[in-house]
């Protein structure tokens, strides 16, 4: 017969009572609990809502304490009172000057004509508004935030863009300027077509929005009147095709130029001057290659298309095929001169030529005579050079400029010095078959003899690379002039 272990059935239902006896109390301490904090967070809603429904009676169409805008407390105040505010500060405002400066000009506009100032109606709107939305807990949150901490606005205002534009019109009219694109078109050894690409620019409209916006703050914000200066950003606009994209011999920039006029001149010189400049157009100079302005220019002679104009030969200005070419050479070698390359020859004129003075000292010259008087130079670059020619049939100018690629050489160049002058002879006419009777014109102009020099130096990279010495001796020319004897 089996008898049942009494000491482990005592334990089982004494641990069973016990469990049942404390989850009853633990579920009555929860209850009590559960309905405790539910009354005191209902009290606290209660009390809250209590608050938020007096404090609304209490600043009904004002505004709650604690909001500011600009610094200044509104607490209390109507929308209305808001709004003539900031209206009696913009009429105050309405005399306050901006000056839209550039070096392309200056606009200058009052705040009244741009419409300037504080948005009235919208501050008195946003003060009055804050704390009445649609969410209770997002207004008391916002209330309490207010009285306690405050809450700052910054200032609402405004412009109109299209008034201020309209002042800005003259001057992005001299602005505005379209990038253009380079080209390059290369036979028969010389450069045919071409064109290097130019950046354009225009008025950064957005940044000088912003840049209104930034400035005119402090105008707003201040109580005395003020005249504010405000920069006119630039905005560059770039080709789509740039000088070194364009061709594959290195040509990426301008490196030199040499300018000269040749007023007075008669047709015919003009005529040489035109074709002569234009048999350098257009030459590439290979890297280390000694350049021949006469090997280049070839042949000067009515055979090669030149016509007479007036030369000096023999101490006498006439009539010879290619007068005016050694304005070409003159021109060419100020280019020369200013890219910093080695010049190997160059000889100055016998006398000063009031054309190389026009808009130079004396002393910056170079004449050529073909085969035996030449300007040559070498390009010790490293790299190709293009010469383009841009001559003015109109204003009787030419330019020359030099393309390649810069290698950081600087030029410095003095002032001719001008010494041992003596006087001009008497004034020279001639007759001259081609202008009607009684006509004088005047081709020459009295010149002093004198010694001129100037110095020109190179540096790349802080040493000096070339240093020369160019002494020019003339001797003194009378004034030439023209007699028609054409009947």
């Amino acid at each position: 017969m089996n008898i049942p272990n009494l000491s482990k059935i005592s334990l089982k239902k004494i641990q069973t009572r016990l469990r049942f006896k404390y989850a009853k109390r633990i579920k009555k301490t929860l209850s009590n609990s559960f309905w405790f904090f539910t009354g005191a967070v209902i009290s606290l809603i209660f009390f809250i809502g209590l608050f938020y429904f007096i404090y609304q009676k209490i600043y009904e169409n004002r505004v709650y304490p604690g909001i500011f805008v600009n610094g200044i407390n509104f607490g209390g105040k109507t929308q209305t009172d808001v709004k003539n505010y900031f209206e009696e500060r913009n009429a105050k405002l309405d005399k306050a000057v901006l000056q839209l400066t550039s070096d392309y000009g200056i606009a200058t506009v009052s705040a009244k004509e741009i419409n300037l100032g504080y948005d009235a109606s919208l501050l008195s709107v946003q003060t009055v508004s804050l704390g009445r939305s649609s969410s209770f807990f997002s207004d008391v949150s916002l209330l309490l935030q207010a009285y306690f901490g405050g809450i700052h606005l910054s200032p609402t205002y405004t412009y109109s863009s299209e008034k201020l534009n309209e002042y800005l019109d003259p001057i992005k009219t001299r602005v505005e300027k379209k990038p253009i694109d380079a080209q390059f078109k290369f036979e028969n050894g010389r450069a045919i077509a071409f064109q290097p690409s130019e950046d354009g620019r225009t008025l950064d409209i957005n940044e000088l929005n912003k840049a209104v916006h930034e400035k005119t703050l402090s105008v707003v914000t201040s109580t005395k009147l003020q005249i504010i200066s405000i920069p006119i950003p630039i905005m560059v606009l770039y080709p789509d095709i740039t000088t070194e994209e364009a061709n594959d011999f290195g040509i990426k920039e301008l490196i030199g130029e040499g300018h000269s006029l040749f007023y007075h001149s008669i047709p015919g010189r003009i005529y040489n001057v035109d074709l002569a400049s234009s048999r350098i157009d257009g030459v590439l100079v290979a890297p280390g290659e000694v350049f021949s302005f006469n090997k280049t220019l070839g042949d000067v002679s009515a055979f090669t298309g030149y016509k007479q104009a007036y030369i000096i030969q023999n101490g006498q200005t006439v009539l010879g095929d290619g007068g005016g070419v050694c304005q070409v050479s003159t021109t060419f070698f100020r280019a020369i001169l200013d890219a910093g390359l080695p010049i190997i020859e160059r000889t100055a004129h016998s006398y000063r030529v009031g054309y190389y003075e026009q808009d130079l000292p004396p002393g910056i010259d170079a004449t050529i005579f073909v085969p035996t008087v030449d300007l040559k130079f070498k390009n010790d670059t490293g790299n190709y050079i293009l010469v383009q020619r841009e001559i003015d049939l109109n204003n009787l100018s030419l330019s020359f400029y030099l393309y390649g690629t810069k290698d950081g050489r600087q030029v410095t160049m003095t002032k001719p010095v001008i010494t041992n002058q003596s006087p001009a002879p008497e004034p020279l006419y001639q007759d001259d078959p081609t202008l009607p009777v009684g006509e004088i014109k005047q081709v020459d102009f009295a010149a002093s003899g004198a010694n001129v020099y100037f110095t020109r130096t190179v540096t790349k990279n802080g040493k000096t690379i070339i240093s020369d010495k160019f002494v020019s001796n003339y001797r003194p020319w009378q004034a030439v002039y023209l007699r028609g004897t054409k009947q």
